[in-house]
């Protein structure tokens, strides 16, 4: 028996290295997850989930768009890594699913339009930047996490299923994504594009908008001393003449689809609702406006330019029992909603 053990030793080991070999070259067995695995994660990661199969190949999880950041350098992100960012920025978390959900659709076929057109002279290195006058509002995570406090798992995962529950979905008019603008609130309707931007588009029409009294400073009031207006309204129409009382120098309001001014006479001159808006600072351009000795008043409704889909008025609808389907199609005149395809 003495002269079989050391054979038998001999045999194990080498049974041992032919099983455990492959084991400690290939890493740990399939199913078994480690400690990094199983941890939660941190409030600033993204939870965001994988493409789904009716994306194709365009889905979110496939596509990169490269971001223009403040600092002055270029990030890389998937369409899902950017558009959480973007839905955080631009739509209250609080908002229902299915508000958030078209807020995700809006902003991803926004994106894929402004892809489409070419290169952007405001940031030729990069499809998309961070600055909301030109492209669209954007939260990094840390950000965003430290906005919402012991909200904040909660709500980015919201968001994030809002994304990936609607991956690869866009609003396309005639097969084709749209330029899905979008604002926060109106006035009872939306405006036609060529009420304020003068070009019009068969698809940015003036519809109903069911949004109200629950909007946060959904009526505001802008007095500017009489000396400041003429100061500031001189100097872009130098033509008008301001000389009579302030009562006197709004003539002939022509209104808007939505009850705004379209355009008014300003001391003899014919000035759109939009220029007066941007000239003083107002929400919107559904404004009245009184004078008298000492202000020009403006009273406003809603906040935003007025084209395309309203964020309150989407949540009013979902609030209503609407999917996030028929806000978009409700918002945009006769699009459809489907997949699309990187090229």
């Amino acid at each position: 028996m003495r002269t079989l053990r050391p054979v038998a030793a001999t045999a194990l080991l080498l049974l041992l290295a032919v099983f455990l070999l492959p084991m400690l070259l290939l890493g740990r067995p399939a199913g078994e997850e480690g400690p990094e695995e199983t941890e939660p994660l941190p409030t600033a990661t993204l939870p965001i989930r994988k493409p789904t199969a009716q994306s194709g190949a365009g889905g979110d999880g496939s596509t990169l768009v490269r971001v223009a950041m403040p600092e002055g350098t270029v990030s890389s992100l998937t369409m899902a890594e950017y558009l959480w960012r973007v839905v955080a920025a631009e739509m209250p978390a609080s908002f229902e699913t299915e508000a958030l959900r078209a807020q995700a659709v809006t902003a991803r076929t926004y994106t894929l339009y402004q892809m489409s057109i070419g290169q952007n002279p405001n940031h030729p290195d990069a499809d998309m930047c961070t600055d909301i006058s030109c492209c669209q509002a954007y939260l990094s995570p840390e950000d965003a996490a430290a906005n919402w406090g012991d909200q904040a798992q909660i709500w980015g995962e919201k968001i994030a299923r809002a994304v990936s529950d609607t991956d690869g979905q866009a609003i396309l008019y005639e097969g084709q994504p749209i330029d899905a603008v979008f604002f926060s609130s109106a006035a009872g309707r939306t405006l036609d594009s060529v009420e304020v931007w003068g070009g019009s588009v068969p698809y940015l029409t003036s519809v109903e908008s069911p949004e109200g009294e629950e909007v946060p400073n959904y009526h505001t009031t802008v007095a500017v001393p009489v000396d400041e207006f003429k100061s500031v309204f001189l100097v872009r129409y130098p033509d008008a003449d301001l000389s009579g009382a302030p009562e006197t120098w709004f003539q002939n309001v022509i209104p808007t689809s939505s009850g705004g001014v379209d355009t008014v006479e300003v001391g003899g001159v014919t000035v759109k609702g939009t220029a007066l808006r941007t000239l003083f600072d107002l929400r919107s351009a559904n404004f009245s406006v009184t004078a008298d000795s000492e202000a020009v008043t403006f009273s406003v409704t809603g906040y935003g330019h007025g084209v395309g889909m309203s964020q309150y008025g989407a949540n009013a609808m979902a609030k209503a029992g609407s999917s996030w389907r028929e806000i978009l199609t409700h918002y945009y005149t006769g699009v459809t909603i489907g997949p699309w395809k990187q090229e």
